[in-house]
């Protein structure tokens, strides 16, 4: 799809404010007249090199440098505890996804999928007692503590979006 110049330019203005894909493909649409997927959308920009900008990711808290997963979490049953940085970020250029099943595995509460920022992927799970677990597909795998760190904020993310 070919725009003008006037219409390029509106596109890199809301690039730079910040606006997600899907709001440029509904902007687009309503201002231009022009419908377009969210695929081709996203083909757009990369053609006019154009990068959106992620939103920044919540800052953990953090207590002298060392945070702990709150609650009897165990990751194959050794208690899981994740050091961060001094200042308590993820370093950047890390993305952990986290999937939630539409129905829970036997014996939890609520289950699912995340892939770490190397490829690897595990399932977890939640039980009725608290305690948070991870299965990774490749046997031995050990997330690092930053992709650990992730996940928990990722995983309490999607379960606020659930009401849990």
């Amino acid at each position: 799809m070919n725009l003008n110049d006037a219409q390029k330019k509106n596109l890199i203005e809301w690039i730079a404010q910040g606006m997600k894909l899907s709001e440029i493909q509904r902007r687009i649409d309503s201002e231009f007249g022009i419908v377009m997927t969210y695929m081709e959308v996203r083909f757009l920009v990369d053609d006019l090199k154009l990068t959106p900008k992620d939103p920044e990711p919540p800052k953990p808290v953090v207590t002298d440098g060392d945070s702990t997963i709150a609650g009897p979490a165990t990751i194959k049953g050794e208690p899981a505890k994740v050091t961060s940085k001094a200042d308590g970020r993820i370093p950047s250029g890390q993305a952990v996804s986290v999937k939630v099943d539409t129905v829970a595995r036997p014996n939890s509460l609520v289950s699912g999928n995340v892939t770490f920022s190397d490829g690897n992927s595990a399932e977890w799970y939640l039980d009725q007692m608290g305690r948070l677990g991870l299965s990774p597909k490749q046997a031995g795998y050990k997330p690092s503590p930053a992709d650990l760190q992730a996940f928990q904020i990722e995983l309490q993310e999607e379960l606020q979006k659930l009401g849990f």
